[in-house]
């Protein structure tokens, strides 16, 4: 038997026939392959509504991509379903990817996003909530005008305006995530 650098020549000289040289991938049969450690899934979200997600805890919901990609010779199509959830991070969520659905099949992937920032909670600073805590803080104001004997508009005006301050200032915090917003996974 002769060695030789020639692959081709290789095979024919172990009766191997290049017909007969099957990949090995294509022989995998298993119900989970491991996606490599490299690359990024552009995905988005699947939520029809807009989502407000507390910073401090997990929820379960799942992306999709947004195009193919081929990761470790493993093709994602393009409306692939991304399984994982939402996790508490260091100013935000992280989204934390275990799985990728195709054709049916889980197959599994470990991939991560970037912290998506919490903001202050935009259903809690629209006109009409400033406006119920100026409407608060002007009571107030009036209130503690009348205990320390200066009623008079002005304990109104301020108490509204410190109540529109606080009430901005003190709202909730929450990862907003729009209906298909951009979410890059990092392999």
């Amino acid at each position: 038997m002769a060695f030789t650098r020639s692959g081709s020549l290789l095979a024919i000289t172990l009766g191997l026939g290049i017909a007969g040289a099957a990949p090995v991938a294509a022989e995998m049969n298993t119900e989970a392959v491991r996606i490599a450690q490299a690359g990024v899934v552009p995905t988005s979200s699947i939520q029809q509504q807009t989502l407000y997600l507390s910073p401090d805890r997990a929820y379960s919901y799942n992306l999709e991509t947004e195009r193919a990609v081929t990761v470790n010779g493993l093709n994602i199509p393009a409306g692939a379903e991304i399984q994982g959830q939402y996790e508490p991070a260091s100013g935000g969520l992280r989204y934390v990817a275990n799985s990728v659905m195709i054709n049916g099949r889980a197959y599994s992937l470990n991939a991560n996003s970037q912290v998506l920032n919490d903001v202050k909670d935009p259903r809690d600073t629209r006109t009409g909530s400033i406006a119920e805590d100026a409407g608060i803080g002007a009571a107030g104001g009036l209130i503690l005008g009348e205990i320390l004997g200066d009623s008079g508009i002005a304990g109104a005006v301020g108490g509204a305006a410190a109540g529109a301050a606080v009430g901005n200032v003190t709202a909730d915090r929450v990862v907003v995530v729009e209906p298909e917003e951009m979410i890059n996974l990092y392999l």
